[in-house]
């Protein structure tokens, strides 16, 4: 029986709910007649990279890049070998700004981050090749809002970035005052010159983890 890294207590409980079989049945129909991304075995990949009790940060996107080659079931991830997508270079830049540094990434795979606990969530785990947006209000927002929940009764306390306006929308569910939540615009290069650069978000989640003696390698 496979092991969840930690988060096998809510996966058993949300798997075996009617929102999340009719999910899969729609994922398995999508899969076998589709291209869907990422890799079905990538899609929980968030989950495999960061163990629930290791997560010190919640960086929380919109849903998978949807071309070719890039998603890796991890938010604004790629894969090694694959040139960063320009949401990923703005995400880089910030860091630059805010850090005095080049982020502690090689190319754009950030399973270094997940590797110090930061969970790399997406609201929805599945795009359709070429369609943004085309699994949204298919059963995974009610699994990445368990996920939330889940993370807010933890008594250490994180810090959750929700970045654009999917991720802004789980807001109203971090409500234990031990969390750090910071909001801002999407760093897709049609939102980031909104509010996402100069955001502070990689400073200030430092500034609070510090606190408590943790940091993260940007």
């Amino acid at each position: 029986m496979r092991t969840y890294n930690g988060w096998d207590e809510l996966f058993e409980k949300e798997f075996s709910k009617p929102y999340f079989v009719q999910l899969k049945n729609f994922l398995v129909q999508e899969y076998a007649t589709k291209r869907i991304y990422p890799p079905k075995k990538l899609m929980l990949n968030a989950f495999d990279n960061t163990s629930y009790d290791d997560v010190n940060v919640v960086i929380l996107g919109q849903d998978p890049y949807y071309n070719p080659h890039q998603a890796m079931g991890m938010s604004f991830s790629v894969p090694e070998g694959v040139a960063p997508p320009k949401s990923l270079i703005n995400i880089f830049s910030e860091i630059e700004s805010e850090l005095g540094s080049k982020a502690n990434v090689v190319g754009g795979d950030l399973t270094p981050w997940a590797k110090q606990g930061v969970l790399l969530l997406n609201t929805v785990l599945t795009v359709e090749d070429g369609k943004p947006n085309s699994h949204k209000d298919k059963g995974w927002e009610l699994f990445t809002d368990a996920v939330i929940k889940h993370l807010n009764n933890r008594q250490r306390g994180m810090v959750f970035m929700l970045w654009g306006r999917n991720a802004y929308a789980k807001k109203e569910l971090i409500t234990a005052p031990q969390h750090l939540v910071l909001t801002a615009a999407h760093p897709s290069p049609l939102s980031a010159y909104n509010g996402f650069f100069g955001c502070g978000h990689f400073t200030k989640a430092n500034e609070f983890l510090a606190k408590q003696g943790r940091s993260i390698r940007w």
